[in-house]
């Protein structure tokens, strides 16, 4: 029997525009997708695609058991979470074992931060595994701003909000471009570091970068209210140029 192929598929920061030739071709000729989700959401990779998947295609919604529930310097974390990742791991193998390819429908780059690269590295030795590339949700912040992220020789340095404020701070200021993902419950240390740094007023903050919902703002004038998860901000390097 011919083994199916599991296919990461990139769908870029949010618009649906924005997905590569390859990315709408999977989508659409989709017999089974598969996707990750908060419990009781629709998912926002589910969401992306939702004109473009075909009549009678098979779901199969990966739901994470905890997201903020337990801290992340918790062992139990990465317990709970390597679990789910198996169980998910293992009903897609099953599908390209009998023969059936199955499309991912990952947020951003597959390869970026995401979900699916915990599938990647389980099934990769299994089964035929395809990665397609996509635009970054922070691509599409950068953008959303109306200035290039980088001139000349800038360096560009991408932070996780959830680091200590001492390792963001330092980090923020050993650098000439930024970006800094997972904002949301982080805000206040993330604007703590920004102001340690020296870069606070020259940060901007995109919601939704792409989204029909989309705003952009300098991080000074956002106030004080905590950002939601599809939030980044960035710091645009100011380098040589002619």
């Amino acid at each position: 029997m011919k083994i199916g192929t599991i296919y990461g598929v990139g769908l870029g920061p949010g618009d649906p525009d924005l997905l590569s030739v390859k990315s709408d071709r999977l989508v659409r000729n989709a017999k089974h997708v598969a996707f990750f989700r908060k419990a009781g959401r629709k998912g926002q990779s589910r969401q992306i695609a939702d004109a473009m998947l075909p009549e009678g295609v098979i779901e199969f919604a990966m739901e994470y058991p905890v997201t903020t529930e337990i801290p992340l310097s918790d062992p139990r974390y990465n317990e709970v979470l390597s679990a789910f990742y198996e169980d998910c791991a293992a009903h897609l193998r099953a599908l390209a074992q009998n023969g059936e390819d199955v499309v991912v429908l990952c947020e951003g780059d597959p390869f970026f931060y995401g979900s699916f690269m915990h599938m990647y590295e389980r099934l990769k030795s299994d089964v035929p595994v395809d990665v397609v590339p996509a635009i970054t949700g922070m691509s599409g912040a950068w953008t959303a701003t109306g200035h290039p992220i980088t001139w000349g020789d800038d360096v560009l340095t991408v932070l996780m909000g959830t680091l200590s404020e001492d390792e963001l701070s330092r980090r923020m200021a050993d650098t000439d471009a930024l970006v800094v993902m997972k904002i949301g419950r982080n805000i206040d240390k993330v604007r703590a570091a920004l102001r340690t740094a020296g870069k606070f007023d020259d940060a901007w903050i995109v919601e939704f970068a792409t989204m029909p919902n989309q705003t952009v703002s300098k991080l000074r004038e956002a106030g004080e209210k905590v950002t939601p998860y599809f939030s980044i901000i960035v710091v645009h390097g100011q380098g040589r140029r002619p």
